[in-house]
């Protein structure tokens, strides 16, 4: 290389050098202004909700859809992305990897995420027998493994047990500590709903949370479930209610540990609200926690259709949620 082409290199090397400072300085200044902006403005308040398969629970015990339709329909009728399942649905399918298969095919064909499996129908895992919570353990692997293999990140479990809340509380540590030793290592994280029970108590579940003291073990608050004794002893679901919890200090005792959150509905006003639960008040204590994972559609009423149910409680978490981000 001649004097002249290096000396005329070095004079182009020079602008672009000097160049890229100057537009580096002021891109600089720009993003600093755009973070600032950022920094000032608040942060939306954001979450994915999921389908909760007992909102079609009539249809499904009758026959009129399969399990295996559930991400199907969640994604065409409702464009909703993600499931919770019910293993109540496909009690018998737990180890069935042709019927696994299918339905996670079903799912990946129509960009729809497997969420959690709630486990019904198992042993009690809080009973004051302990034959009975190693039976539940046992019986609670199998969804573990089904979970893992149509890519969700949890079970929901149940905590029954008919012995004394000191029984119960123990029996309930015991059993979480060792369904997570089991789930950690696939990924698969065991939460605890409010369900019937001392675990309709915020205050005993939220105890129970403290004492197993693992992060691999969480709850999953529901608007709906907070009666913590009935008329008929040792009846969960069927007589009337004669102990309430506060469903609202509930779930706020529960959602530190939170880690599914479950919109139950009922009814609705004329203008779409729930006609017995807040939800305002509900999301509102959900931002306060910062919890950001899904929120499930599960509908429980009578009054109208599975469908129309559904549609409603979408509407009405999505109007709240506007609510909360333009306030």
């Amino acid at each position: 290389m001649c004097l002249e082409e290096k000396s005329s290199t070095l004079s182009r090397r020079q602008f672009i050098n000097t160049s890229l400072v100057s537009g580096a300085a002021i891109m600089s200044a720009g993003t600093l202004s755009s973070m600032s902006a950022l920094a000032d403005a608040p942060k939306k308040f954001h979450f994915e909700l999921s389908l909760a398969q007992w909102s079609l629970h009539k249809a499904l015990f009758a026959n009129e859809i399969s399990a295996l339709d559930f991400p199907v329909i969640a994604r065409k009728n409702y464009d909703i992305g993600a499931v919770e399942y019910v293993n109540q649905f496909f009690y018998e399918k737990a180890k069935d990897k042709v019927f696994l298969s299918e339905l996670k095919k079903r799912c990946e064909d129509n960009g729809v995420v497997s969420s959690l499996i709630m486990i019904d129908k198992e042993p009690e895992l809080a009973s004051p027998d302990a034959k009975e919570r190693a039976a539940g353990v046992e019986g609670h692997k199998k969804w573990i493994d089904a979970a893992k293999f149509l890519g969700c990140t949890a079970i929901r479990v149940n905590l029954h047990g008919n012995g004394t809340l000191e029984q119960w509380t123990s029996g309930a540590v015991e059993s979480l500590k060792k369904l997570s030793a089991i789930g950690k290592p696939l990924g698969i994280r065991i939460l605890v709903e409010n369900h019937g029970g001392f675990s309709s108590s915020g205050k005993y579940l939220s105890e129970v949370m403290r004492l197993a003291n693992d992060s691999n073990i969480g709850t999953m608050p529901d608007f709906g479930n907070f009666c913590v004794r009935r008329e008929v002893p040792g009846d969960m679901w069927k007589s009337a209610c004669v102990e309430q919890y506060d469903i609202y200090q509930g779930v706020a005792e529960m959602m530190p540990y939170a880690g599914a959150f479950s919109a139950k509905s009922f009814n609705f006003d004329e203008q779409g609200n729930e006609s017995g639960i807040d939800f305002l008040a509900m999301f509102k204590l959900m931002r306060a926690s910062k919890y950001r994972g899904y929120v499930g559609i599960e509908y429980e009423g009578e009054k109208i259709s599975e469908d129309a149910g559904i549609r409603a409680t979408k509407k009405l978490i999505e109007k709240v949620r506007e609510q909360l981000n333009l306030g």
